[in-house]
């Protein structure tokens, strides 16, 4: 019956995204850092992977979608841009190893501040919440196995990366339950508003 339900029209299930988007010439050295460490350690490299910083993973139906993009929308009315910052690698042992984000602050209380307006319309069901990225950071291997993990944090611990970028925006994107790739379905601009703005917009 749920297999019924999810391919009826307007029941369709989608997994999305929120990210900050580097520029390009910077997204460019990121995608090329991700496809030297996929050849070194003969992890997947995907080429529909993109170098974004996600805020955000969630699951919901389509339906929901245009509630949520409102609400984000929202959000970014009162959100100032901010500069992004990266430099160099960090791990989560023992699984995944990524370019840092020294300047976490400013992402982290727009992560708290997406999670306190979209979190509840977000929520697809208890088995599927969303899940916010609380420490700011950029995959460049996940799900990586023990000894990929090993040799390529005793390399990447010791390797350089720098760059920054201005976030001015945030980006959704989304592909259909069972998909391999994310398309971009709306952009969202950070035009510092005030807040008594933002709150007419959610009230009235």
């Amino acid at each position: 019956m749920q297999q019924d339900i999810l391919h009826l029209p307007g029941y369709r299930v989608n997994e999305y995204q929120l990210v900050l988007v580097p520029h390009e010439e910077l997204r460019t050295r990121i995608m090329k850092t991700k496809e030297q460490f996929a050849g070194k350690f003969s992890t997947i490299f995907n080429p529909y992977s993109r170098a974004y910083l996600p805020l955000v993973y969630f699951t919901q139906y389509q339906l929901m979608e245009e509630r949520i993009m409102n609400r984000l929308k929202i959000v970014a009315m009162a959100q100032y841009p901010f500069k992004v910052e990266l430099r160099d690698f960090g791990s989560f042992p023992s699984h995944t190893i990524f370019i840092n984000v020294p300047t976490k602050l400013p992402v982290q209380e727009l992560v708290k501040q997406v999670r306190q307006d979209t979190q509840r319309l977000m929520k697809f069901d208890e088995e599927h919440k969303p899940h916010f990225l609380t420490e700011p950071h950029i995959s460049i291997g996940s799900r990586l196995k023990p000894w990929q993990y090993e040799k390529g944090w005793l390399e990447y611990s010791h390797s350089h990366f720098s760059g920054k970028f201005i976030a001015d925006s945030m980006l959704l994107l989304k592909k259909p339950a069972g998909d391999t790739r994310f398309r971009p379905v709306a952009k969202f601009s950070f035009q510092n508003l005030p807040v008594t703005t933002r709150q007419g917009e959610l009230f009235g």
